[in-house]
């Protein structure tokens, strides 16, 4: 509201904020920006591995947000899912480029080659897809807080996109 009131006063005080000339601007400013952000998140590396580390977590399920076609993101408490904690989450780095995650799930488990890996002092984010890319998962952790965000995406190449995406607390 405060911007809309700086660009009719400051900009333009004889342009009312509904008309054409202020939106134009609006949508020009709004291109230019997801244009360079486009533009950086293309410069940024897939792989940064910048220290070996082999951890272990117990990790406790908080709460599922489930899309499909029953559910538009919904959110289901740990109260009103089967508990599916971790007790045994592992991750393993070594530099330059390898990485292993397992325990979160029998894909991650059984996946080499992940096509964005990143490990640092802060977090470790992987994802990675199946063959035909219609099926993904991706993760990350916070190593100083512990919390885990699991996210399962299906049908990728369909329109009956699906997500699954957990989140845990870990120790």
């Amino acid at each position: 509201m405060l911007g809309g009131i700086f660009l009719k006063v400051v900009l333009c005080p004889h342009t009312d904020l509904n008309r054409r000339p202020i939106n134009e601007m609006i949508k020009y400013f709004l291109y230019i920006s997801l244009s360079l952000l486009f533009f950086t998140l293309s410069f940024a590396k897939n792989v940064n591995i910048q220290e070996d580390i082999k951890l272990g977590f117990v990790c406790e399920l908080e709460k599922k947000i489930l899309k499909n076609s029953e559910y538009n993101y919904k959110t289901f408490l740990v109260k009103d899912l089967d508990n599916k904690n971790l007790d045994q989450f592992e991750i393993e780095a070594k530099q330059p480029e390898t990485l292993l995650i397992n325990g979160l799930s029998l894909f991650l488990s059984k996946t080499a080659k992940f096509d964005i890996k990143v490990v640092n002092k802060d977090v470790v984010l992987f994802k990675a897809f199946d063959k035909e890319k219609n099926y993904s998962e991706s993760g990350i952790i916070n190593r100083k807080s512990g919390e885990l965000v699991h996210e399962i995406t299906i049908g990728l190449k369909s329109d009956n996109l699906e997500k699954n995406i957990s989140f845990y607390s870990c120790s």
